[in-house]
């Protein structure tokens, strides 16, 4: 459950504002309630029946137990008695698993409430709250707004004259937005996974995991990808099976059902996988080259926190992505998302998006997020804040340090040189054999 009973009848206003803020249908916090009212009535009928029935078959029990015969009136009676309440608790026993079937399902609906000072609305009131540009760029504004950069070829058309993308036998391998790449584009993939996953664990006191990339139901509904993401999911139907989205899923899964020693926390651990996503977007120049895609490669932060500390821990998660950013001389800014752009599972939720010189739009590249207790509710992780302590819940967070399709076209249109070249950061350097430019392959 992702709420919670308590909270569910403690907090239902919050609740349903939450919902709406997100623009979901707060009528499913009603539905909770009245599911939770009727698993209540239930549970104290059944209860009360089975104390009946325990009474009867004791005072049976003493009757034989003391010589009377099995045909006396009063066993026989008492026998009576006790399969009348049988027969009706077989029946409110069908109705009660209903009513706490239907109760899981309504608190697995109702999203998590944002944060009181998260701006409301939808992508228009998400707040640019910093942004960064390397040594000469021109700059970008305060307001997140877009800067006047000189005109630069896209990253489908530097890709194709370096030939490091093979979009098409990619797509007669799998279908639309399954990318292949190739030379060039194969290595740079690698060195940006090796540098996040090098700087997040020798730096950033991160443990890698190399986890599974399919995850089981159970998995999926933790982390809140289930019922709400769903239909964006690959089911490998035969096993039953989902392709994980992202690595936060089995990561976050690995501690569910378990009891956290508080001593050891925090337990932040970073994954590469490669991530499945069914739905890529529409046709058109949103779509065009890498930048939505089925499968990607990503590298995942998640981080399992004390709940008084879970704010300030997504302040610092969110600074090791920027500062991969920086040291990829690619110029960015941090959005604080509004309630209805934020998602439905988390409450404090960060985009960093980089400026693409070439087809003049911010990509986004990474994702931080404050769950709060909410997936771990879900998962039931909690911890011990000291020996013999009562267990808490603990706060999840994740973050991507970072997506690699658009942080690969952001370094093609900005380092897009005037002979065809492409200028590589230096921290990619020393991933490259010493590389610091991608250049045409020489004509046959």
């Amino acid at each position: 459950m992702s709420v919670g009973t308590q909270r569910l009848r403690d907090d239902a206003d919050r609740l349903r504002a939450g919902a709406i803020a997100k623009r979901e249908d707060p009528a499913v916090v009603d539905a909770a309630l009245a599911a939770d009212t009727s698993r209540r009535e239930l549970s104290v009928k059944v209860d009360a029946l089975r104390a009946e029935r325990k009474s009867i078959s004791a005072e049976v029990g003493a009757l034989l137990a003391a010589g009377t015969v099995k045909d006396d009136a009063k066993v026989v009676a008492g026998k009576a008695a006790s399969q009348k309440i049988a027969d009706q608790l077989t029946q409110l026993e069908e109705q009660l698993a209903t009513a706490e079937a239907a109760l899981e399902d309504a608190l697995l609906r109702i999203p998590n409430p944002p944060d009181e000072d998260i701006p409301v609305g939808g992508a228009e009131a998400n707040r640019s709250i910093r942004t960064w540009a390397p040594k000469g760029h021109p700059g970008i504004p305060a307001d997140g707004s877009a800067p006047a950069t000189a005109p630069a070829p896209e990253h489908d058309a530097v890709a194709e004259r370096l030939g490091i993308f093979d979009l098409e036998r990619g797509a007669k391998v799998a279908g639309a937005a399954f990318p292949a790449y190739r030379a060039d584009g194969a290595a740079l993939i690698r060195a940006l996974i090796n540098l996040f996953l090098d700087t997040h664990v020798r730096e950033n006191g991160f443990t890698e995991i190399w986890p599974p990339i399919l995850v089981n139901e159970a998995s999926a509904r933790g982390t809140g990808q289930i019922p709400d993401k769903e239909d964006q999911m690959y089911v490998v139907g035969r096993d039953g099976f989902y392709l994980a989205p992202t690595a936060e899923v089995p990561v976050t899964n690995l501690h569910r059902d378990e009891i956290l020693d508080g001593a050891q926390l925090p337990i932040r651990y970073a994954a590469y996988t490669p991530c499945f996503r069914r739905e890529a977007g529409a046709a058109g120049r949103e779509t065009r080259g890498i930048l939505r895609l089925h499968q990607f490669d990503k590298v995942e932060m998640v981080s399992f926190e004390r709940p008084e500390e879970s704010r300030a821990a997504l302040e610092w998660l969110t600074e090791r992505a920027e500062i991969l950013l920086q040291r990829l001389e690619l110029p960015y800014r941090v959005l604080l998302m509004a309630t209805g752009d934020m998602g439905f599972v988390q409450m404090r939720k960060y985009d960093l998006e980089v400026w693409a010189a070439g087809s003049k739009r911010w990509l986004e590249v990474s994702s931080c997020s404050n769950f709060g207790d909410y997936q771990a509710r879900r998962m039931a992780i909690r911890h011990r804040s000291e020996a013999g302590a009562k267990p808490e819940l603990v706060h999840t967070l994740n973050g991507s340090g970072l997506a690699i399709p658009r942080v690969l076209a952001a370094l093609l249109e900005n380092g897009a040189q005037p002979d065809g070249s492409v200028k590589l950061p230096a921290v990619l350097h020393p991933y490259l054999g010493g590389r610091t430019h991608l250049a045409p392959p020489a004509p046959r």
